[in-house]
C-alpha cells in the first residue's frame, strides 16, 4: 500500500478531522486516523464512537488497503513540513514510512480492521440545507444550549423540520434562542436533538463552504454530507421541552435601542455588579433607559443613562448581565427590540434590522428578582 499526497492539503484535512478525537479515549484505537485507500481515493476517518467524521482526498496511488495511524504524531510532523509531496508506504514490519524531500520518518500503525465501523442509516429522511444557512443557524443557537449532564436534552440544539420551514432551538432554562427559516423547507415533518460537539465542528468548516449540506437522519443518528466531508453522529435521546409554552405572547412594553450602545453600557455596568448574581437593573421611563448595578458587599455601584424609543408603562426589571451580553453579542443588527410584560416574566430580544428574507431570530432571557 503506497500513495503520494501534498503535505499542506493533507494537514488541512487532518486538522479538521482531528477535532473529533478526544484527548483521552477509552479505546486506544480511537487515538488514530483510519486511512482507507482505494486507488487514487483516500478516505481518512476519525471517531470518538459518538461522532465519526470522514474526508475523501484525491491522491496519487494504484493500491488498496486500510491502516490506523497515530493522529497526534502524524499532525505534529505534518505541521513542520513546507508544502511538498509526501510518499506514504506501508512496510511489512507494522510501520508506515513517510518520505519527504528532507528525509524519512516511520510510524507504527494498527490494522485498519480494528477501527470501529460507522453505522449505516436504514431508509433515512433527507433534507438539503445551504451551508451558510446551517452555519448561521448553529452559531446563532449553540451558545444558548445548556451544560447540565442531568438534563441531556437541553445540552444540544433542537432541529425541527417541516414543509413550512426549519426551526433551530437551544435553551439552558435561563435563556432560549429560536432561529427560524421559511426560505428553506423539508419535505416532511421531523425533529431531533443534535449534540454540541459535532455542531461545533460543523460550524467551523461550514463557514467557508458554499455547498449544499445533505442531512440524513433517523431516530438515533444523523449524517451531514457536503464537499468532501461526511460527519455522522448519535443524536441525543429524549423529548425536547415545549419551548413555545415559555415564550410570552402578550408583551405590551416595547423598548427599541441601538444594539452596540446598549451592549457597551451593559458590559461597563456589569463590572460593578455582584460577582455571584451578575445582576443589572434596567429602569425604563419615557424615552430614558437607566442601566445600573450594585455590589453591596464591596460598596461598588454604577449607573448609566441611555436614550431609547419606548412604548409601555414605566418599569424596573433585573437581568443576569452575562446572559444579556451573550445575546447582544450574538445579534448582528444595528437596532434591537426588547419586549417585556412584567418584571417577573421573560424578556424577548429580537433584531430590528439586518435579517435576510425568511429569517427570524427570537431570544428569550429570564429576569432575576430585584432586591428593592
Amino acid at each position: 500500500m503506497k500513495f503520494i499526497v501534498s503535505s499542506s492539503y493533507l494537514l488541512k484535512q487532518l486538522q479538521v478531522l482531528g477535532s473529533v478525537i478526544n484527548s483521552s479515549n477509552t479505546l486506544p484505537i480511537l487515538d488514530n486516523f483510519l486511512f482507507e485507500l482505494n486507488n487514487n481515493e483516500l478516505t481518512v476517518s476519525a471517531s470518538d464512537l459518538e461522532t465519526t467524521m470522514a474526508a475523501t482526498l484525491e491522491i496519487d496511488s494504484t493500491s488498496q488497503g486500510s491502516v490506523a495511524v497515530p493522529a497526534k504524531l502524524l499532525l505534529e510532523i505534518l505541521k513542520t513540513f513546507p508544502e511538498q509531496p509526501l510518499t506514504f508506504t506501508v512496510e511489512e514490519n507494522s510501520t508506515i514510512e513517510i518520505s519527504s524531500n528532507s528525509g524519512k520518518y516511520a510510524l507504527a500503525y494498527a490494522p485498519g480492521a480494528e477501527f470501529p465501523k460507522s453505522v449505516n442509516l436504514e431508509e433515512p429522511s433527507v433534507t438539503l440545507v445551504p451551508a451558510d444557512v446551517l452555519a448561521t443557524a448553529i452559531s446563532k443557537t449553540i451558545f444558548a444550549a445548556g451544560n447540565d449532564d442531568l438534563r441531556p436534552v437541553m445540552s444540544g440544539v433542537f432541529f425541527q423540520f417541516s414543509p413550512e420551514g426549519l426551526i433551530f432551538v437551544a435553551t439552558d432554562a435561563h435563556k432560549l434562542v429560536k432561529y427560524a427559516r421559511t426560505d428553506v423547507k423539508a419535505s416532511e415533518v421531523a425533529d431531533f436533538i443534535m449534540p454540541k460537539k459535532p455542531l461545533t465542528i460543523l460550524k467551523n468548516i461550514l463557514s467557508t463552504s458554499d455547498a449544499e449540506v445533505k442531512i440524513e437522519y433517523n431516530e438515533s443518528n444523523a449524517t451531514f454530507t457536503f464537499d468532501n466531508y461526511n460527519l455522522m453522529c448519535r443524536l441525543i435521546d429524549g423529548k425536547y421541552p415545549n419551548y413555545e409554552a415559555v415564550i410570552p405572547k402578550e408583551n405590551p412594553n416595547k423598548l427599541m435601542i441601538d444594539r452596540s450602545q446598549f451592549l457597551s453600557s451593559v458590559r461597563r455596568v456589569a463590572i460593578f455588579s455582584n460577582k455571584t448574581t451578575h445582576q443589572i437593573r434596567l429602569k425604563i421611563a419615557g424615552a430614558e433607559l437607566n442601566v445600573s448595578a450594585e455590589d453591596i458587599d464591596y460598596s461598588n455601584k454604577a449607573e448609566e443613562r441611555l436614550t431609547c424609543d419606548y412604548q409601555g408603562d414605566d418599569m424596573q426589571i433585573g437581568f443576569n448581565s452575562r446572559f444579556l451580553t451573550e445575546m447582544l453579542t450574538n445579534l448582528q443588527s444595528d437596532m434591537i427590540m426588547l419586549e417585556m410584560s412584567l418584571p417577573n416574566r421573560a424578556g424577548i430580544l429580537t433584531p430590528v434590522d439586518g435579517l435576510e428574507e425568511g429569517e427570524t431570530v427570537t431570544m428569550l432571557v429570564m429576569p432575576v428578582m430585584l432586591n428593592s
